[in-house]
């Protein structure tokens, strides 16, 4: 196949996953962002990485957004809300800050393939990615021509992303408004 031929595969794996995702689930998960004073994001390895692009958007929306393990990352508390991308929802220091947030009182959300995993069962709220992937095995996920948990990581970002635009509309905001918040620093 050629770069266009998996353009168009990857496209419709992606729009396969993100349609099957529970609107439900997700307007409760845009509910807990609303109502929480802080959120904290947490993931490891590539889910990791598209977590720090939500944590990014939420600042720019004028939220108080941390990731979890920066030093300037303050503590969470009962108003806090601890916003968890894991595809397998069983990673040791995840399962960890799920556990410290729980014991805090504050809300957990969890952003995830398996909806029966150990951090599930802590959480307020679970999406669950229908994605194929090495660390979890899912009845009715879409398969996927990609490499390990690829289509996972590449939803989970996406998904993210139209959180932050249905986030917006509630509030009233614009790409203008959010980019006013952009670092100058860079």
């Amino acid at each position: 196949m050629n770069n266009r031929e998996y353009g168009e595969v990857v496209c419709k794996e992606l729009s396969a996953t993100l349609g099957a995702i529970d609107i439900d689930a997700t307007e409760r998960f845009a509910q807990l962002l609303l109502d929480a004073d802080e959120i904290f994001c947490a993931g490891a390895g590539r889910s990791g990485f598209q977590i720090r692009g939500f944590a990014m958007r939420l600042m720019h929306m004028g939220r108080k957004s941390y990731m979890v393990g920066e030093t300037c990352t303050p503590n969470i508390t009962d108003q806090g809300l601890l916003v968890i991308c894991s595809g397998s929802g069983t990673t040791k220091s995840l399962v960890n800050h799920a556990m410290k947030a729980k014991e805090v009182g504050a809300k957990i959300a969890l952003i995830t393939i398996n909806p029966d995993s150990t951090i599930a069962k802590l959480a307020d709220v679970v999406i669950e990615i229908p994605a194929v992937s090495p660390k979890s095995e899912v009845q009715g996920a879409v398969k996927s021509i990609q490499p390990m948990g690829s289509l996972f990581e590449q939803s989970e970002g996406i998904y993210m992303d139209i959180v932050i635009m249905i986030l917006m509309e509630k509030l009233g905001l614009d790409s203008d408004t959010m980019f006013g918040r952009h670092a100058n620093m860079e």
